[in-house]
């Protein structure tokens, strides 16, 4: 099991930061030959199922989540979200949790525990470096473009 864990605050209000991290499409627009959709009808909440498409043709495999905590901030709250990965390739769990920074800014702490199946303990470190590489890449675009 390899776990990344990003922080970053960013010049946004709480609830502007968090319609950008849970743009749940534009995940793959930062991420090379991955597709983002959402399975269920939308507005997000738990039970909602959300498909990371990565690959070519027949070499591709998919990153299957549900969202299981979906609690958006409110006034000056937190907000909080989880997604447990259910595919058969990559298991583990997401978190991204939004809290007010300081000068009105918005504190963003991302947290990834990733599995993947029939890869051994001994690449967790290089999982780990590649997770960050690609999780920060993602919530970088995010909050920079609305």
């Amino acid at each position: 099991m390899a776990v990344c864990t990003l922080e970053r605050t960013a010049p946004l209000p709480l609830d502007e930061a968090w319609r950008r991290l849970t743009a749940w499409q534009r995940h793959g627009d930062s991420v090379p030959l991955t597709r983002v959709t959402v399975a269920t009808p939308g507005p997000t909440r738990p039970g909602t199922a959300i498909v990371a498409r990565t690959g070519l043709g027949p070499l591709a495999f998919d990153d299957t989540m549900e969202v299981t905590v979906w609690e958006p901030p409110e006034d000056d709250s937190p907000g909080r979200c989880r997604l447990e990965k259910r595919g058969r390739l990559v298991g583990g769990w997401a978190e991204i949790e939004v809290r007010p920074g300081p000068g009105g800014r918005t504190r963003v702490v991302w947290r990834e525990e990733l599995t993947v199946r029939l890869l051994p303990s001994a690449f967790d470190g290089v999982l780990v470096r590649a997770g960050r590489y690609v999780f920060g890449r993602t919530v970088n675009r995010l909050l920079r473009h609305p």
